[in-house]
């Protein structure tokens, strides 16, 4: 997922700040370190603090940032990783340069000690690359791609704080919770930390029901924020068979990958599991079996959410079949694809398996009769594959009438939401939304669609913003809850950085048409507020859940609090 626990963009895209990169000859005062175990230290916590947004070739998320230090002094970059939003409000004019570039902060990292502030500047500088001349980019590219700004609707809906999960680090975030979820025809609802545990909320009272750490002695959730405990579906029948599924990373090399790619790095790999244990058990005490495994470049975009379509009914060739939504693993930010515009690959792609069954490659899952490549002559299609070309499609959610629809975090301009259909082609990493995607240096510029566009044969969003409004879409779901009617008839939606919140209405979700996006309000105790003051963090990190009525409910990650929605304000 695109994380935003960057140290900011306080580089932002040297060709447009100073010209090209330039060297600047060390000092004797140079603070550098050039000890090897100061460098390894630093590697490691670039890599746990740092790499999902950044790289030392070229921008993406956040700037690359291998000559900052030809740039910047020790002190400035020193002063800005523990406190950007300090160094912002001071007037620097570079950090106000990046600010409205990039319109995001990250969270302070004063919490870091004075050793280790020194080990990451130390590893950013031993990092440093010759100069080079970049390709000269088409200067035609859209900087700002959708021009007109989202209308603020009149609907306020009151929120209270529904549970307090509790923290699993001393450092921010004091959570990584990312997933509400409940069991079918019970209504339990279960809450996961990405560093590792899943909690049963009983009347709002989180309980630990699996810790994966006692369970997957390889399992991991750094390098990086996008890694760990990344999903979690409960069968259907989970109330009679005791089955379900999470998505987990592991280190490199942990077992024998399904899916793997040649002549690129593997950072570590994405595991799908099954779990079997007594239905009402608590906590969990079973056995897992492995499904499938995959490779993964880089720490972020992995394997970050499973689902079933809870409106299959039993009989129908849908019930109990498992969607697994794979990112492209982030192969674009380092030039290095593994993603394509043929459904040859699983990466950036939305597959459906049947997890019962056993005609898979490696005999551990089926592929259902009815996916859209099963009976395709070309032996290279992955018959996986239901639906490709996302960069992260991140969550998954079905409307009362059966529709499919995939929310797909964008790179440099777009956020969208998607109308699935089997075997259709999304666009990544050729499009995104609606506007063509051209990489320089590995980073990707947006301009218009091209006179031949039809040739590609994309499907485009149905709904979308770009980055003048949010950073990383969440969400999102048709509300079909019985508390709020002004969000009836509509899928809400929302940024997961500046917790913003949207909505469109369902009657304009068609495939072919751009529905009107409108934002809408939170107050607390009648008081108007926002997530962020809710959170007190200007960096949000919100994520939506639903139970089994089709109330709603939002997650901040960073202070681990979920609030329910609970009616409208008159």
């Amino acid at each position: 997922m695109k994380t935003v626990n960057f140290l900011l963009a306080f580089v932002v895209s040297i060709v447009s700040l100073t010209g090209l990169w330039s060297c600047k000859t060390d000092t004797p005062g140079d603070p550098y370190s050039s000890d090897s175990l100061v460098l390894q230290n630093g590697q490691g916590l670039f890599g746990k603090h740092c790499s999902s947004c950044h790289n030392f070739y070229h921008d993406d998320i956040a700037p690359q940032l291998a000559n900052i230090t030809a740039h910047q002094t020790f002190g400035w970059i020193k002063s800005f990783i523990s406190n950007p939003d300090q160094v912002i409000k001071s007037g620097d004019t570079t950090a106000a340069k990046l600010f409205a570039e990039y319109k995001t902060t990250m969270p302070p990292f004063s919490f870091l000690p004075e050793a280790d502030l020194t080990s990451i500047i130390s590893y950013i500088h031993s990092q440093r690359q010759p100069v080079q001349v970049p390709d000269v980019p088409d200067t035609t590219d859209l900087k700002n791609p959708i021009p007109d700004t989202i209308e603020n609707s009149n609907i306020t809906v009151e929120v209270t704080q529904f549970s307090q999960v509790p923290k699993s680090s001393e450092d921010v975030p004091l959570t990584r919770i990312i997933k509400l979820d409940f069991i079918p025809n019970s209504g339990d609802l279960y809450v996961l930390d990405l560093r590792g545990k899943l909690y049963k909320l009983t009347n709002g009272e989180p309980q630990v029901y699996m810790d994966i750490t006692k369970l997957r002695p390889r399992f991991m959730h750094e390098p990086g924020m996008a890694t760990g405990f990344g999903s979690f579906a409960f069968h259907p029948d989970f109330q009679s068979n005791g089955l379900f599924y999470t998505t987990h990373a592991e280190s490199v090399g942990s077992g024998q990958p399904d899916f793997a790619y040649d002549s690129i790095i593997v950072t570590l790999q994405w595991v799908l599991t099954e779990w079997k244990t007594t239905p009402g058990a608590f906590p969990f005490n079973g056995s897992g079996r492995e499904i499938l495994r995959i490779n993964m470049p880089t720490s972020i975009h992995g394997m970050q959410e499973i689902a079933f379509n809870r409106t299959a009914k039993k009989g129908d060739s849908e019930y109990g079949l498992l969607y697994v939504c794979v990112g492209d693993g982030g192969c674009t930010s380092i030039g290095k694809r593994v993603v394509s515009e043929v459904p040859n690959k699983i990466w950036g792609s939305i597959l459906r398996i049947d997890p019962l069954g056993k005609n898979s490659s490696n005999g551990q899952y089926g592929i259902p009769a009815n996916n859209p490549f099963v009976d395709s002559h070309d032996g290279k299609l992955a018959k996986e594959v239901y639906a490709y070309g996302f960069r992260n499609p991140h969550r998954l959610s079905w409307s009362k009438k059966g529709q499919l629809f995939a929310v797909n975090i964008g790179e440099r301009s777009i956020e969208s939401v998607n109308l699935i259909e089997p075997g259709h082609f999304y666009g990544w990493p050729l499009r995104e939304g609606t506007f063509s995607e051209r990489f320089f240096n590995g980073t990707g510029r947006t301009f218009p669609l091209p006179a031949n566009d039809s040739i590609y044969h994309v499907t485009y969003p149905v709904a979308q913003f770009d980055h003048g409004e949010g950073t990383a879409i969440c969400g999102g779901f048709e509300y079909t809850g019985s508390l709020i009617d002004e969000l009836k008839g509509k899928f809400v939606f929302g940024d997961i950085g500046t917790g913003k919140l949207f909505y469109v209405s369902m009657s304009d979700l068609k495939q072919g048409h751009q529905a009107k996006i409108r934002k809408w309000n939170l107050s607390q105790n009648g008081s108007p507020t926002s997530l962020a003051k809710l959170c007190g963090n200007s960096r949000v990190d919100m994520r939506y859940g639903v139970d089994d009525k089709g109330e709603l409910y939002i997650l901040t990650k960073a202070d681990g609090r979920i609030y329910k929605l609970v009616n409208r304000v008159k």
